[in-house]
């Protein structure tokens, strides 16, 4: 068993036993124990108190695993937290399990622990096969009166509560739902394929405000899935809050107090895209922080980040006008972040241009209607799809396909390409329905799915496709990473050209309004 007790304002340590970490030296730990993070919440304090209930959760992993631990944190509880037994397993429907994978889970060999208050408890290693891209179910049973738990408000999931110990019940008798999730901050696996970690930190866009329950559409939910069809094996851990901002506590302890617990401490990290908070820092009324202020704090995340040999990826700010937090003062601080992060002095190792992916052309800084929730602040489930195409998978280094020879841009509409804009390996070309998905994957074909069912592909599995692009000439193209053309459509030399997938299930090029090519995929 690993224990780690965070102090409330850096995370400073306190050593408890001979078996505890320091957080300075938890990546090093995790290395050394080839544990990656396939999923995360960062804790929050002020949740529900429990006595002799159990408490089942549903987590989404990222990527699978050959074993797992859980990590169960008492970071802002009053008392020390007791936890006399927990399962893992795979889910069935709603808080049913497969009692066949069911797993007892052991800290130290006990069946239980007790976590001081402040403190972190990672379990032991439990022989477990997780699979990437699934439920996982976790169990605890709380016999004695917990305190105010540490949790995780905005889960958007059904988790379940029941009375007594039914941790390793296949099905739970009473069972109420909340939409939480309670001292439950991590699942690791082991994975010897494993690139590492991505950390999204962030506020709500982050948190998947703007989808719906049990769905998983989050925005790091879609990047997940983006990197597995690109044929990355990386972990993405979501670290959005809710209300989160970067300089100041509120909803949650600021980005500059959490840093190091919620990012650099987390198993397998190697990059950091640090998205939304600001955007709450900008909202704050007659007391917001400036611009400068706000770069400050982001510069400071960056040195901290690479002190640890981290990776920072920097997102620009989504527009937000319209929202009750919007003025004119917060928008040209907007504008100002969004320059430093485009700025080639910013110190980011990379950009995720957020703002692009979602802004209206005809008006910069209102969302684009198709991905607009319609309070102008969150993006719907197409804009977070939309978000998440924007992070191209070659920002994370160390393998992958090499990025391509000529740049293009990301759709800046739902299920629409215009000239110069495309899709690079792993990333998702959605109608503005959601209906439909036409989708780059890692093994070079171009495919588009309704659900799970492929209508239609480039039939270029197996080539080494980079990118897929319409380009300015009016051809859509699939090119290689040295700019060789793999497939086309044969519709060079029209002008005034348009792709779009289409809500009735056709992928259209139109010239001039007219169309030209068609996949010929019409759903009735």
């Amino acid at each position: 068993m690993r224990v780690t007790r965070w102090g409330a304002a850096l995370g400073a340590v306190t050593m408890l036993a001979l078996t505890f970490t320091q957080p300075g030296h938890a990546r090093a730990a995790a290395a050394a124990d080839t544990w990656t993070g396939t999923w995360a919440a960062s804790p929050q304090s002020g949740g529900t108190s429990f006595n002799q209930q159990t408490i089942r959760q549903i987590v989404r992993t990222s990527i699978g695993g050959s074993a797992a631990r859980i990590q169960l944190s008492n970071a802002f509880g009053d008392r020390p937290l007791v936890v006399s037994e927990v399962h893992v397993a795979r889910r069935t429907s709603g808080s049913s399990i497969d009692p066949g994978t069911d797993r007892r889970v052991t800290f130290g060999g006990q069946p239980g622990v007790t976590i001081p208050v402040g403190a972190l408890a990672a379990s032991d290693a439990v022989a477990f096969t997780v699979p990437a891209g699934a439920d996982v179910v976790v169990s605890l049973y709380l016999p004695q009166p917990t305190g105010p738990a540490t949790y995780h408000q905005s889960g958007l999931q059904n988790n379940y509560v029941a009375a007594g110990n039914q941790s390793g019940s296949a099905n739970l008798t009473g069972a109420q739902t909340n939409g939480s999730y309670y001292f439950l901050a991590n699942l690791d696996v082991q994975n010897p394929a494993a690139e590492g970690a991505v950390v999204t930190l962030g506020a709500s866009i982050t948190d998947g405000i703007g989808s719906g329950f049990d769905v998983n559409r989050r925005w790091p939910n879609h990047l997940a899935r983006n990197l597995a069809f690109a044929g990355r094996t990386i972990g993405v851990l979501n670290q959005g809050i809710s209300g989160n901002k970067l300089l100041q506590d509120g909803a949650g302890q600021s980005a500059l107090k959490r840093f190091d617990r919620d990012v650099l401490n987390q198993p397998g990290v190697r990059w950091v895209i640090f998205s939304d908070d600001p955007i709450n820092d900008l909202g704050a009324g007659s007391g917001r922080p400036g611009a400068d202020q706000l770069i400050a704090g982001l510069r400071q995340l960056i040195d901290r980040a690479h002190q640890r040999g981290v990776k920072f990826l920097c997102s620009t700010l989504t527009p937000f006008q319209g929202s009750g937090g919007w003025s004119a003062e917060g928008e040209q601080s907007r504008a100002a972040i969004n320059n430093f992060v485009r700025s080639a002095g910013s110190g980011c190792d990379g950009v995720v241009d957020q703002d692009n992916a979602t802004h209206d052309p005809a008006r910069p800084t209102w969302f684009l209607p198709a991905y607009d929730t319609g309070d102008h602040l969150h993006p719907n489930e197409a804009g977070l799809q939309a978000i998440a195409n924007a992070v191209n998978p070659n920002l994370f280094t160390g393998g992958g396909t090499p990025p391509p020879t000529t740049p293009i841009g990301a759709p800046t509409a739902c299920g629409r390409l215009l000239p110069s804009q495309g899709l690079t390996t792993g990333q998702t070309l959605a109608s503005c329905d959601g209906r439909f998905q036409l989708r780059l994957q890692g093994d070079g074909n171009l495919v588009l799915y309704q659900g799970t069912a492929a209508l239609w592909s480039t039939g270029t599995a197996g080539r080494a496709v980079a990118q897929a692009a319409l380009r300015s000439d009016g051809d859509l193209t699939l090119t290689g990473s040295t700019g060789e053309t793999i497939w086309r459509t044969a519709t060079a030399g029209q002008p005034d050209t348009v792709f779009y997938v289409q809500g009735d299930g056709n992928l259209v090029i139109y010239s001039a309004g007219r169309p030209i090519w068609s996949s010929g995929t019409v759903v009735g």
